[in-house]
């Protein structure tokens, strides 16, 4: 049977299920803060359920609170314990240390509270930390589990690492070609560009190279395998995958940073008021209005309230670490097709040869192309839609494979070729044809007369300018750069449309993995891209920003993925991230400040440990609410 009459039904690919590296215990040190949080929770309500409704005594109604406090207090305490002999003094050290004071005091509802805000501030960042594992987990489910192969006259399938090199393989329409190879039977087009950045689909014939990870199209391919799985491009990719997560910075959470100055200010308070009155109950009412509910609720309120905000406007974030990070990134890099631009071929140029009209020659070449699958059909019809112009019908339509687009309209004979093949058909006036210029071209004869050359760029996107003339002054970017696979010529053309000098062109994912490396060496960086090609790099950036959903597996990698195809979106993804650290900054600092003054009065015994408890509850819902005002939009989400 042959390979093309073989029936085969579209759908997903065939996957194999190889499960990435995962950090066991992160999983298990999330799935337990998770449920200390819940019962936290619980515990909180039936103690408020016991005293206020129906009226228990305290010492019953303290159950609960005395129950998580065990449960959940106690691995807690040990946690903050190597982190005190590891002399990391952090915000929640200083949480642990209330939370046995809260206890000394007998008061369990804001000990109970604390055991809530640790966990669940421990849940929330290992969420965001599990992100890396799942990458892998997307890569390995798009490729498929079992090959084609053909041998004489059937078609068997074979596992992936069975496939050897001079192996004959069936690519059957919408499948994803599983290992590098040259087609030696069949025409048609691949989607080649989640994997090498080329803006359009590949036309495959007789003798042409295609890559492991590509996406067939309506017709069945042939290829003869030049790689093993293991060797071919896609399989590198995932190694260089893992390479870059193992490369992947830890950042420290803003909390923290804020706590390494808190805590200690706070513990040498306690213990001057102590150590000056000689009486402990003013160091435990020190340590009660130092408890910091405004680094352990009001920042992350701040954080949660921004990702609500991110989510209503199409944007989703994925590790709320990014929101802390994308102020501090000083170098923007950009990957160029579906992110700069639109991803789609425009005719942009027409060159035409003495005697003919730019606007007769479109006629006729849009009446042809309505019959083409070439992947710059669909480009001269835009332009031919947008001129107005009438398409009479075309016959005699032929588009052999190596001969190009041929057919009579309004009896005039056409080709539509490359310039190649003009001169090869002898062509009359193919020495007119002018030099190679940067983009794709096709060559029109008319009547086997030289006519036009027609010249294709993939267009920036309309906000692309703006967005990038507006990232130094606006957002104090100091570098800007555009990384992508496609040919210089395009890179240089696109980055002048858009104001971009420095560029780096025809590079493999490996190579813009060491550029973005050697890059957030030198300063916090900023990758946007679209596509499998730029997932190494923006794993390895300090933010990752994937733009619309070509790709599940670069949404994975990114820390924020925009859901509309929308640079301006980015933009408010900044403004929004600028505006929650500052409100983050106001309550985290602003509570602590005024925990500081509380603290002075009790060091000084003007407030009893219950005075200070409710003072601090002020405090904490002070803080909490100025946190909540992330979760509205302001009246600017973007300057563009």
């Amino acid at each position: 049977m042959n390979a093309t009459e073989k029936p085969h039904e579209a759908g997903p690919p065939q996957t194999s299920s190889p499960k990435p590296r995962a950090n066991q215990h992160l999983n298990w040190w999330n799935r337990k803060s998770l449920v200390i949080a819940a019962l936290a929770i619980f515990a909180i309500c039936l103690h408020l359920l016991m005293r206020f409704g129906i009226h228990t005594t305290t010492g019953i109604g303290n159950i609960p609170l005395l129950a998580i406090l065990v449960i959940g207090g106690i691995p807690l305490l040990f946690d903050l314990l190597k982190k005190l002999f590891q002399r990391e003094f952090g915000s929640d050290l200083l949480g642990g240390i209330s939370i046995i004071t809260s206890v000394l005091l007998g008061e369990y509802l804001a000990g109970s509270i604390i055991v809530l805000m640790l966990s669940g501030g421990e849940a929330l960042e290992s969420y965001a930390l599990r992100s890396a594992s799942s990458v892998l987990a997307a890569l390995a489910k798009r490729m498929p589990s079992v090959a084609h192969r053909k041998r004489d006259s059937t078609i068997e399938d074979v596992e992936l690492q069975d496939v050897s090199v001079n192996d004959t393989l069936v690519i059957f329409p919408h499948d994803v070609c599983p290992v590098d190879g040259v087609v030696v039977e069949g025409r048609g087009v691949m989607d080649e560009s989640y994997l090498t950045g080329e803006p359009f689909q590949i036309t495959k014939t007789s003798g042409s190279k295609v890559i492991s990870g590509a996406i067939n199209g309506e017709t069945a391919l042939t290829i003869r395998a030049t790689h093993i799985a293991a060797d071919s491009r896609y399989a590198k990719i995932m190694e260089v995958m893992r390479e870059s997560e193992s490369k992947r910075p830890q950042l420290q959470r803003l909390g923290d940073r804020l706590g390494a100055i808190y805590t200690p200010v706070a513990l040498a308070i306690a213990f001057l008021a102590w150590g000056v009155s000689g009486e402990a109950t003013r160091f435990l009412s020190v340590l009660v209005i130092a408890t910091p509910c405004p680094l352990l609720i009001g920042i992350p309120v701040a954080i949660i309230g921004s990702i609500s905000l991110c989510a209503r406007r199409a944007i989703i974030v994925k590790s709320p670490i990014v929101l802390e990070q994308i102020t501090t990134c000083r170098t923007a890099i950009f990957d160029k097709t579906g992110t700069l631009t639109y991803g789609e071929p425009t005719l942009t140029e027409q060159v035409m040869a003495p005697g003919f009209e730019q606007r007769d020659v479109l006629t006729l070449v849009a009446s042809l192309e309505r019959y083409s699958k070439h992947p710059l059909a669909s480009a001269i019809l835009a332009a031919g839609r947008k001129a107005g112009v009438h398409l009479p019908e075309a016959t005699e339509v032929s588009e052999q494979p190596g001969k190009g687009l041929t057919g009579t309209v309004s009896e005039r004979r056409l080709l539509i070729t490359s310039r190649n093949k003009a001169a090869q058909q002898n062509v009359a006036g193919a020495d007119q044809i002018p030099p190679v210029a940067g983009g794709l071209e096709c060559v029109v004869a008319i009547d086997n007369q030289y006519a036009a050359t027609l010249r294709f760029r993939d267009a920036p996107r309309t906000d692309s300018r703006s967005f990038v003339k507006h990232l130094g002054p606006r957002h104090q970017f100091n570098r800007l750069m555009i990384l992508s696979g496609d040919r210089e010529s395009e890179v240089r053309y696109l980055a002048n449309q858009v104001g971009i000098t420095e560029i780096f062109a025809e590079q493999s994912p490996e190579q813009k993995l060491a550029i973005v490396l050697q890059e957030t060496a030198r300063a916090k960086t900023l990758y946007v891209g679209d596509g499998i090609n730029d997932t190494p790099a923006m794993i390895a950036a300090t933010v990752g920003i994937a733009i619309g959903q070509n790709s599940d597996v670069t949404a994975e990698a990114a820390g924020v993925v925009i859901m509309d195809n929308s640079l301006t979106k980015v933009d408010e993804f900044m403004h929004i991230s600028r505006r929650m650290r500052s409100i983050a900054l106001q309550s985290a600092v602003g509570g602590m400040a005024l925990s500081v003054i509380g603290m002075g009065f009790a060091s000084f015994g003007y407030l009893t440990p219950v005075v200070g408890a409710v003072l601090q509850e002020f405090i904490d819902v002070a803080a909490v609410l100025n946190a909540l005002r992330a979760a509205f939009p302001p009246k600017v989400i973007h300057d563009l």
